[in-house]
């Protein structure tokens, strides 16, 4: 039967991994790689997160259950097509029935390409989203990949989707497609408590911004549907189920992030926090991000010298300040798709109560508010950008296009580059 390109499509689909929550879920990470038949397991992270003990202890975890573990600890903090090569290369040596990342997103993201490119042959650009890359789909098995958030921030542990940051074109792009999900989270509140304040406030934005933007997403019934049903993309726009996790993502952000920021030893702001994150990830990671996410990869992949506090001591953005700085602008903008939604996620924030007559500057006000009282930076001109670039950085949002495919309302170059505009 051919396709009616003039329905709309009339199917969501939804899903996450299994999850294990709470205090103490770390010490069960080696009973669940042996329980996958695994006696390999190469554990990823990063430097830093290593110097916490917390990748050792659960590779002696593994060891103790009978899998052999080793840790590579040379993930970049921003993952570039260079620092995932070198994963590659050194996963190669030798055969691993299984992976652990630990760390931020770049861990996680770093794992889901090693998975994806010890098990296909290729290079990382075939398999990345037209037009940056080849769009090629995985099509053999992955092995098992276990997820250990240390940040309350990414969502990766939930998500089907891999952010690399291409040095050579300037511009961080995506992997997206369901075999990349790692076939297990597990969530450790215990493993947030030494994150510094400039890295809490930046993973709680990232965190906030998945929940917006899945909120805010075109409607998944609004959209054409597909030509080949079993081709949907990962990214299927706001639904039922990914709203529930996202209003209750939006509300404990609100209640939560402050204290957290201020306080990083109050173990019940930084579960709660944790909670959220991962109540945004299983709905983002479905629905979808859309504009503040397209426009936080041209301004992280175009920077030249920003020193962001209390992270490596290199040029980038940290993806929750890239996230955030465009944040109030594109809010502001897509009011009109959906004035009560957006106003619905105004009192989810904040705990007020809002009408029409608070218009677009509802959200916006809650969310530049809420950045000043946690210390992001303000603006993109923190960054060293200005009016000059406005192009370079609309430019690599047009390119987006798997966030672009969900933006609730018709964007063109001029929306795009006022939007900077005003954001500087």
């Amino acid at each position: 039967m051919e396709p009616d390109l003039h329905r709309n499509e009339s199917v969501f689909t939804w899903a996450a991994p299994p999850l294990k929550f709470g205090a103490g879920a770390l010490d069960e990470i080696g009973a669940e790689a042996a329980a996958t038949g695994a006696s390999s397991c190469l554990v990823l992270t990063d430097r830093q997160v290593r110097e916490t003990g917390i990748p050792d202890r659960v590779a002696h975890g593994l060891t103790a259950a009978g899998v052999k573990a080793e840790v590579f600890d040379r993930v970049g903090v921003e993952p570039t097509d260079e620092s995932i090569a070198e994963a590659v290369a050194f996963a190669r040596e030798q055969k691993w029935d299984c992976f652990v990342a630990i760390g931020g997103g770049s861990a996680m993201d770093t794992a889901k390409a090693v998975n994806l490119l010890t098990t296909h042959p290729g290079e990382l650009l075939d398999f990345v989203t037209p037009p940056i890359g080849g769009g090629k789909a995985p099509w053999l098995p992955l092995k098992p990949l276990i997820a250990v958030p240390t940040t309350a921030g990414t969502g990766s542990e939930s998500t089907t989707i891999c952010v690399i940051d291409f040095l050579g074109l300037h511009l961080k792009a995506g992997v997206s497609h369901a075999k990349l999900r790692p076939t297990l989270a597990v969530v450790d509140p215990r493993t947030l408590l030494t994150l510094p304040p400039e890295v809490t406030a930046a993973s709680g934005m990232d965190v906030l911004s998945h929940a917006l933007e899945s909120y805010t997403a075109v409607r998944f019934d609004t959209k054409a549907a597909p030509e080949d049903p079993m081709r949907r993309p990962a990214f299927c726009g706001a639904n039922p189920i990914s709203d529930v996790w996202c209003e209750m993502a939006l509300r404990l952000v609100g209640q939560h992030l402050r204290t957290a920021v201020c306080n990083g030893r109050d173990l019940e702001a930084r579960t709660q926090m944790a909670l959220a994150s991962t109540y945004a990830g299983t709905g983002f990671g479905n629905a979808g991000t859309h504009l503040p996410h397209a426009n936080a990869y041209p301004v992280a992949g175009a920077v030249k010298d920003y020193q962001a506090k209390n992270y490596p001591e290199m040029p980038m953005v940290p993806h929750g300040q890239a996230v955030a700085a465009t944040a109030p602008a594109v809010f502001r903008w897509s009011y009109p798709a959906d004035p009560e939604r957006h106003l619905r996620a105004a009192e989810l924030l904040s705990g007020r109560t809002f009408t029409k007559t608070d218009g677009a500057e509802a959200l916006a006000g809650v969310l530049t508010d809420l950045m000043a009282d946690i210390g992001m930076p303000s603006g993109l001109r923190s960054f060293g950008y200005c009016e000059d670039d406005l192009d370079t950085l609309t430019d690599g949002t047009l390119k987006q296009t798997r966030q672009l495919a969900v933006v609730p309302r018709p964007l063109d170059r001029d929306a795009v580059a006022q939007i900077f505009r005003q954001s500087l």
